[in-house]
């Protein structure tokens, strides 16, 4: 009989997580970023995969 572990791990805090831990650190005054910084968890993979794709698609121009 085969054995599963149905307990979950968490690799790393998600984007959310990360954007309710640094809106309460700016809120308590642990930190004094901009708004900007604070809420870039939320925005940043909305640039970051655009660039990929077109980072990908140049190289697939140049090698192909």
């Amino acid at each position: 009989m085969r054995k599963t572990n149905t307990a979950t791990q968490v690799v790393g805090p998600t984007f959310l997580r990360l954007t309710v831990l640094f809106i309460g650190l700016k809120l308590t005054g642990f930190i004094t970023w901009s708004w900007l910084w604070v809420l870039s968890p939320l925005w940043t993979p909305t640039l970051v995969v655009p660039m990929l794709v077109v980072i990908g698609l140049i190289a697939h121009l140049l090698n192909g």
